[in-house]
């Protein structure tokens, strides 16, 4: 199956796991094994009406013969999670597409420290289960805001990693609320960070990790949703294709992958976000003006790449190496 090519896979089971989750349960019709994939590893899930996002795989990846995903039935769904919630049944067929890891473990490290805030567990927990298996260190913390609202306890609970993992709950006891700079500045030194979850929690985390001088080759991230970009000061600027001289306008209310698909140049999108890094294009000359979550602070200083889904110019013009 290659990255591009899509598979169809039947609803075997579909689970409320906590308040506003359900997890779902995906299978080749005819029984057959499933792709492999590996810890950090998402799937795009193909919806009606041309949706398509990605969610985390959070099985064993040692099973061959299912997928299992989590959803968050989000108030401000942009039709994906509300369609998997409340149209999608045990039985039914999705398209989904090959698993991707834009999220992978770092197989050297010493020890690996896992902060998962709400449904952002389910990389993690995927995480969790295979440094078990190969017996390699680490330790959970798994915030939420209640009891109520925490997906997968008893499946933790009952592991075989279950006291390497801590639960924090924001309605629970102040002593037992994670702080989150202590933490990070007792971690094992050359210990690896691996974060997931709302985007305010990530923040945090990630911005205590800075401050505490956490290298960024330590820091592994992954966002689920992007806040929206305020657009009030966008204005108009033009890309050129190196490979075919083509200068395009991209007006102040298209973003440049709507620019270039308006002139036929096909640019792969998936999540639209800037997340999922499916559109990521080499920048030969210009200034990006980054609105991703995708590449890094280190990888966005060097301009040399962009998302064309979200991200626009500071520079009057963008030079990619695309062609018509």
């Amino acid at each position: 199956m290659s990255a591009t090519s899509t598979l169809n896979v039947r609803v075997a089971r579909k689970r409320i796991e906590a308040s506003d989750i359900c997890s779902f349960e995906l299978v080749v019709q005819d029984g057959a094994p499933l792709p492999a994939f590996e810890p950090g590893s998402h799937i795009d899930v193909h919806l009606p009406a041309g949706i398509t996002r990605q969610y985390s795989l959070c099985n064993d990846p040692a099973e061959a013969h299912r997928y299992l995903i989590a959803v968050l039935k989000d108030p401000a769904s942009r039709g994906g999670s509300r369609a998997l919630h409340d149209t999608v049944h045990e039985g039914d067929v999705l398209s989904i597409g090959a698993p991707r890891n834009h999220f992978a473990l770092t197989q050297d490290a010493r020890r690996h420290l896992l902060l998962a805030g709400g449904i952002g567990v389910t990389p993690l927990l995927c995480m969790a289960e295979q440094l078990a298996a190969t017996g390699r260190a680490f330790e959970m913390h798994y915030c939420a805001r209640s009891r109520e609202r925490t997906a997968f306890v008893e499946r933790i609970r009952t592991s075989a990693f279950a006291a390497r993992v801590h639960f924090h709950f924001g309605d629970g006891a102040a002593d037992e609320r994670l702080e989150i700079e202590r933490l990070l500045a007792s971690a094992e030194e050359g210990a690896h960070l691996y974060v997931c979850g709302p985007g305010g929690f990530m923040d945090a985390v990630l911005n205590a990790a800075r401050a505490l001088g956490w290298p960024a080759h330590r820091l592994h991230y992954e966002f689920f949703a992007a806040q929206a970009a305020s657009t009030s000061g966008d204005a108009s600027f033009q890309v050129r294709l190196a490979r075919s001289a083509k200068v395009v306008t991209v007006p102040a209310d298209r973003t440049v992958a709507e620019a270039l698909a308006d002139e036929g140049v096909d640019v792969p999108v998936s999540c639209g976000q800037g997340i999922c890094g499916t559109c990521l294009t080499r920048v030969l000359d210009g200034e990006p003006d980054h609105r991703d979550l995708y590449l890094s602070p280190d990888e966005q200083a060097r301009n040399d790449q962009f998302t064309p889904c979200c991200s626009r110019a500071k520079s009057r013009m963008l030079v990619l190496d695309l062609y018509l």
